[in-house]
């Protein structure tokens, strides 16, 4: 990795959470001191059983959670610590997340193009209303629907069909970094493949980094470059894909 840009750096991250108060407190380390790098165009898997802090150290990253302890960095620079509005901003756009559950992820009350040009717009990314039309035509054509799509609601979709739409969603930032947490875990397995391939794809096409979290090693290997094992909030093993899953 040394000769390649490093788009995500997390550095002993860790990430507790209390209950209770005096002699019946009880400190959970969901993430603790945990460290890996992300080059730009590699997919990077996180793969451990339900309750190990993979879905946790995610979403410390993007910066739903104040992390207890430890750095990240994205792309040179430290984002976990305070930042400016702008700066905010900035983060917004270059981390984008894609969510477990396509139903809950996509408002019912908005068209598709109002879905996929929400963050444009939020951002400043287009000028007008013609290149954000232009922008969202690109955007789902690009995930494999039409253009005549953008009118409808997120109902009248399938499970698969919603997927994509998070995914063009997230795509039309152009985010430097990508999560993936468990992105085809509630679909059909007739449509994970698609969706899966359809990552690996966007990632090497467009140069995006790629965190992706999963309890399926199979799949994780299949997508990933480098992969980490998370149990109890450490990781555990770390390497290649085919070092991790032959040894």
């Amino acid at each position: 990795m040394a000769d390649k840009e490093i788009v995500l750096d997390v550095r002993h991250l860790q990430q507790y959470f209390s209950n209770g108060i005096g002699k019946n407190k009880v400190v959970v380390k969901a993430v603790d001191d945990v460290s890996f790098q992300i080059p730009k165009g590699e997919t990077f898997g996180l793969v451990g059983e339900s309750g190990c802090g993979k879905t946790t150290t995610g979403r410390t990253i993007i910066r739903l959670y104040k992390p207890t302890g430890g750095e990240v960095y994205y792309k040179g620079k430290l984002i976990s610590g305070k930042l400016s509005h702008e700066e905010k901003i900035a983060v917004h756009q270059g981390i984008q997340m894609i969510f477990q559950d396509p139903i809950s992820s996509l408002n019912p009350r908005m068209t598709i193009q109002e879905i996929i040009g929400e963050g444009l717009l939020i951002n400043k990314l287009v000028k007008n209303d013609t290149e954000l039309r232009k922008r969202c035509e690109e955007m789902i054509e690009l995930v494999g629907l039409t253009k005549d799509h953008l009118s409808r609601y997120p109902h009248e979709f399938s499970g698969g069909q919603r997927q994509r739409i998070g995914i063009a969603r997230v795509l039309a930032s152009n985010p430097g970094l990508i999560i993936a947490d468990e992105p085809v875990s509630m679909l059909d397995v007739s449509v994970r493949a698609d969706i899966i391939n359809m990552l690996i794809d966007l990632s090497r096409n467009q140069g995006a980094a790629v965190l992706f979290i999963s309890h399926d090693i199979a799949l994780t290997r299949y997508i990933s470059d480098y992969i980490a094992v998370m149990y109890l909030g450490r990781v555990v093993e770390y390497g290649t894909a085919d070092d991790v899953i032959k040894n």
